[in-house]
């Protein structure tokens, strides 16, 4: 490949016209022996393995949403020395044509259609990987990277005039934005970004006082807090650490021993997705370096054991290292973990128990008025129990009362050693309307039953009430060492059924109970203690109780109405009885 110097490089690509002001980068890190970190060789090995992938197979003309990440990985390889690719001619071919894909996605205003139509946030997702593999490949000083370079910074300005004009929909679209202003602005410096930057941040940053951000996702946290990182980083502004600092302090104890991270109380889709703490690893390696925090350090090394390590961090994370030299650093030693706590999280009224391996979590916090509605939680999962491996996903209750489906607790308290969900429910009929309310045409308007399940043109806001039915539900939980005591009551109307769902991860075994007949998944408990177990480890849980056999239609007219389900993947057990209902449920 053609060398030419410096100067003649930047002319080419336009950037010292532009008034770029890039740090050098990178290309290995070293521990203090002055030898290369095995971290370090590992990354550049699977990234690599990922290059051949691409190179094996023919560019496709048609954008996708890996079309970003592809163009950095393949840069992150040309960029690092230590790469069979380093600065390989077939690389440059590839970015190239990739580079076209880009260009050809582009809109006319500078967007990217991801999902969303011309969508500004989702551009800025899309700026991560691109602005990061512009920056790295921008130090080589070689003639035919400059088309690639040329044109990825027409589109990269491009996007940026989007950017600083264009709206968002979420909370965390924000950050998201202001982030890749952040990076478009550290490429090609100009006051209109950062701007624009200081518009959204003058909105005020919400953390509540447990450390979660408006949505309480932990999918979109990860967004957030890179996106705080990124901002601090690159504008100067150390104050946009700190919200990371407290999330990521909280977020230690919402996971399992495997690295599974709780979604329940969430207000997005994730509050019934799984997600793990694998992705949040260049967050804690960044602030376990820039702070030298012991603990911090410890969850880096946590992760760097998990079994998806290398998939999902190594061969994906090189351009990230060598865009942002701190990363490269050595982490400072570690510090003893907590696997023993008990914390209440009152913001969502969500409580995490942990004994070693065994681990409970128990949720009451749904957002009231309860509507189905992403931004809101709404999740009826109250309780979930883990012993190692074996995973009761979780806990819900459900009546046949008046089809008002699930239950959701009111609250999660604690009382003289116990939590306590509980909630009560009434129904009532509706009598006829005042008659100062009538109207000759029975055009009324259309409002919601005062119980919530559904809607029609009745004015039910304006009627009077009677033959009001009420139903009781109370949960107590006591636990001991990782064993759970359920005592669970249901009280009020007389000859309700009562239904408890319990969803066991899939692929373990059950002994003890009985399969539901033309079912491959459902099981009942019908008395004693029945046993689950999953490479190796088991959750015993019992005794049984079987009064009818439903197990059909839990979710609530909200839902079977719609034809909507909240049911999961899993090994389904099902324990049933009639109010007045009392039972206690042991875990351990």
């Amino acid at each position: 490949m053609e060398k030419i110097n410096r100067h003649q490089f930047l002319q080419q690509t336009l950037v010292l016209s532009a008034g770029v002001a890039l740090k050098p980068v990178g290309y290995a890190f070293f521990n203090k022996k002055g030898k290369t970190d095995p971290l370090f060789k590992r990354m550049v090995i699977a990234n690599d393995a990922r290059v051949l992938k691409f190179l094996q197979s023919p560019v496709t003309e048609i954008y996708s949403n890996r079309t970003a990440f592809e163009f950095a990985i393949l840069s992150a390889s040309f960029a690092a020395e230590a790469s069979a690719y380093f600065q390989h001619p077939e690389i440059v071919t590839v970015l190239d044509k990739l580079s076209v894909v880009l260009t050809n996605a582009q809109s006319e205003d500078g967007t990217i259609s991801m999902g969303n139509l011309e969508s500004p946030p989702d551009t800025g997702f899309l700026l991560a990987p691109v602005c990061a593999a512009f920056h790295i490949l921008s130090e080589h000083q070689i003639a035919e990277l400059v088309p690639v370079l040329e044109r990825m910074k027409v589109f990269i300005l491009k996007a940026g005039n989007a950017l600083k004009t264009g709206g968002i929909h979420t909370p965390n679209h924000r950050w998201v934005v202001s982030a890749a202003l952040a990076q478009i602005n550290q490429l090609f410096p100009d006051k209109s970004y950062v701007s624009r930057i200081d518009d959204w941040l003058g909105e005020g940053i919400y953390q509540d006082q447990d450390g979660h951000f408006p949505e309480r996702s932990i999918n979109y946290a990860v967004v957030e807090n890179r996106s705080f990182l990124t901002i601090g980083r690159l504008l100067n502004r150390p104050a946009l650490f700190e919200p990371v600092r407290k999330n990521l302090q909280m977020t230690y104890y919402y996971m399992d021993p495997d690295g599974s991270l709780v979604t329940t109380d969430s207000r997005r889709q994730d509050q019934y997705e799984t997600r793990n703490i694998i992705t949040w690893y260049s967050l804690y390696r960044y602030l376990a370096i820039k702070d030298q925090n012991k603990k911090f350090a410890a969850i880096t090394r946590f992760i760097e054991g998990l079994d998806n390590f290398e998939e999902n961090i190594l061969s994906q994370s090189l351009y990230q290292f060598l865009d942002n030299p701190l990363l490269q650093e050595e982490l400072p030693e570690s510090e003893a973990l907590p696997v023993v706590y008990e914390k209440m999280f009152s913001s969502s009224k969500l409580a995490r128990i942990r004994n070693e391996n065994k681990s409970i979590t128990l949720f009451g916090g749904v957002d009231w008025p309860f509507i189905i509605a992403s931004g809101r939680s709404n999740s009826p999962n109250f309780f979930a129990y883990r012993n190692g491996n074996a995973v009761l996903k979780y806990l819900r209750l459900s009546t046949d009362f008046f089809s008002t489906g699930y239950f959701y607790s009111n609250t999660l308290e604690k009382q003289n050693g116990a939590y306590i969900l509980q909630q009560k429910r009434e129904v009532p009929y509706y009598q006829p309307l005042p008659k100062e309310q009538r109207k000759p045409d029975g055009e009324y308007a259309l409002t919601p039953s005062i119980d919530g399940r559904f809607w029609n043109k009745m004015a039910f806001d304006k009627r009077p009430v009677s033959n009001i039915k009420t139903l009781e539900t109370k949960v107590l939980v006591t636990v001991n060492a990782g064993a759970a005591i359920l005592e669970i009551e249901v009280a009020g109307m007389k000859g309700v059924e009562v239904t408890l769902e319990l969803c066991f991860k899939e692929g373990g075994q059950l002994s003890g109970v009985v399969k539901k007949e033309n079912s491959g998944e459902d099981f009942y408990l019908e008395r004693g203690e029945g046993v689950y177990e999953y490479k190796g480890d088991r959750i015993r849980f019992g005794p049984g109780i079987a009064a009818v056999k439903k197990s059909e239609y839990l979710d609530g007219e909200m839902y079977s109405s719609h034809f909507g389900t909240l049911r999961t993947k899993g090994n389904h057990v099902y324990l049933t009885g009639i109010t007045p209902f009392k039972h206690q449920l042991n875990f351990y």
